[in-house]
């Protein structure tokens, strides 16, 4: 066998592949768990059990937070929320395999929203990059495909991932201001406790029958989470940015190959589309050489 040395990606890189590869394999498994639980309870769940592991893991750090390490986590667990709220509820009508694409849509909205709120102007190829992940969500929607109409699962998840990229400007303005442990349990709490919270208001139960499946099911992504944070935590010390999110966008692939699995079936027009999103994103994030 070859030697780790040997191989072309370094352990942090293949961290982040496996990381990868799992968020991909979720979309099936939360698209069943949303067929025995509504989403405020399984996202609730979800995310307080992550904040348990969490909390466990760096209690000693925790009883250092300061005001604004809890104020930014707040922020940020508010937008998490909204984001996979989102993304949850597309679930429950519509493919892993099209939420899977259509969550990767955040990727290029980043440098739009960085010129909006942070005066960051996007480069030649994050436009580029938009584009071609627009006319992928126009093929993925347009009316030759036999199942695009565009109705309430795909709006949520498409604003899911307007959410998710207004979570990575959120985390990229308190950057390098706040501890990050105290910040992350923080905001995995924040976004647990108002998810169950609004259980009440959206008349959504707990589930009775399938109480124990779906908390088991929730656990076993709360923890996985929770060990996915730490371990990005880890590897982005020493893979840029830039990197790690042409890693990131093999996500929507590995979402794609998992939901086949799982019996979904997109049609041409709609697997042309994909290809378009992916590869906006990949050249959203491609730097020029000058």
């Amino acid at each position: 066998m070859p030697r780790l040395s040997s191989l072309p990606l370094c352990r942090q890189e293949l961290v982040l592949i496996v990381i990868t590869m799992f968020w991909g394999g979720t979309f099936p498994i939360i698209h069943y768990t949303l067929t025995l639980c509504g989403p405020f309870f399984f996202v609730g769940c979800r995310f307080l059990l992550a904040a348990l592991a969490l909390g466990i893991c760096f209690r000693k750090t925790l009883r250092e937070a300061a005001p604004h390490d809890i104020l930014a986590g707040a922020v940020i667990g508010i937008i998490a929320f909204t984001g996979y709220f989102l993304q949850t509820y597309g679930l429950q009508t519509i493919s892993s395999s099209r939420s899977a694409f259509l969550t990767a849509l955040y990727v290029p909205l980043v440098p739009i929203m960085q010129w909006l709120f942070l005066r960051r102007p996007p480069s030649l190829m994050n436009w580029i990059g938009v584009c071609c992940a627009f006319a992928g969500l126009l093929l993925m929607a347009g009316p030759g495909n036999a199942d695009a109409s565009f109705g309430r699962g795909e709006a949520a998840t498409l604003c899911g991932a307007v959410v998710f990229a207004g979570e990575i400007i959120a985390i990229g303005f308190f950057a390098g201001r706040v501890q990050l442990q105290c910040v992350t349990f923080t905001q995995v709490l924040v976004a647990g406790l108002l998810s169950l919270c609004l259980m009440v208001p959206a008349n959504e139960s707990i589930p009775d029958a399938t109480l124990v499946p779906s908390l088991a099911l929730a656990a076993g992504l709360g923890l996985a989470t929770a060990l996915i944070q730490l371990a990005m935590n880890w590897a982005q010390r020493s893979v840029s940015p830039t990197r790690a999110t042409l890693i990131y966008a093999s996500e929507p692939v590995w979402g794609g190959f998992f939901g086949r699995l799982a019996g979904d079936r997109l049609p041409l027009p709609a697997l042309l589309g994909a290809a378009f999103i992916v590869t906006g994103v990949l050249i959203s994030e491609w730097k020029r050489k000058k």
